[in-house]
């Protein structure tokens, strides 16, 4: 990769990006927030932590902000939107949407697809965190381009252990459907190089 990952660089591998949809019975939306968060042009995510609650299948993942469509949005961008305010209270009104990557389906499900829309931050936002959130952590997408955080690591899924392909991030492990969406992002990005 030459370079580091900048803005002008993302927009131009997500202006060729369309966004390829899945047909399923229940949709979601993540968002993918980049922003400049020290001040040196590489971009960074923006990842939180899951808060740990008995009977949520994604209690203490590493995730996107994001939810599923309710009757009241107007559409999956607005789920986005409104996902991103609730969870880590920040504004997307003023954010660039970049583009949209194709939509995906978690492992444990095949009637939901989520469709993620990345966004550009003007600078580093502060984050309030609501109760399903423990924790939001920025990982530079240098990094994740490189494949210097990706790993292999062994998980847990309705009590079967799996090894699954991850990224590392100071011991937080970021697999399954996260780690694919960001795998897909930096895919788009390393084709221009």
């Amino acid at each position: 990769m030459n370079g580091s990952i900048d803005l002008a660089r993302v927009q131009a591998a997500l202006r060729q990006a369309s966004g390829r949809e899945l047909l399923r019975p229940r949709h979601a939306a993540v968002a993918l927030l980049l922003a400049d968060t020290d001040g040196s042009g590489s971009l960074s995510v923006l990842l939180v932590r899951r808060t740990e609650r008995e009977g949520d299948p994604w209690s203490g993942h590493m995730a996107l902000p994001g939810g599923h469509a309710q009757p009241e949005d107007a559409d999956l961008l607005q789920t986005a939107l409104r996902e991103t305010l609730e969870e880590v209270g920040i504004d997307l009104a003023r954010a660039e949407l970049l583009g949209v990557l194709d939509d995906v389906s978690p492992m444990r499900s095949s009637e939901i697809a989520v469709r993620p829309f990345v966004f550009s931050l003007s600078r580093k936002p502060e984050a309030r965190l609501s109760t399903e959130v423990a924790e939001v952590v920025w990982v530079g997408l240098d990094d994740l381009a490189t494949g210097v955080l990706q790993s292999t690591r062994e998980v847990q899924l309705r009590g079967t252990t799996l090894s699954v392909p991850a990224f590392v991030v100071e011991e937080r492990v970021v697999w399954g459907m996260t780690f694919h969406l960001l795998q897909q992002l930096c895919a788009k990005i390393l084709e221009l190089a």
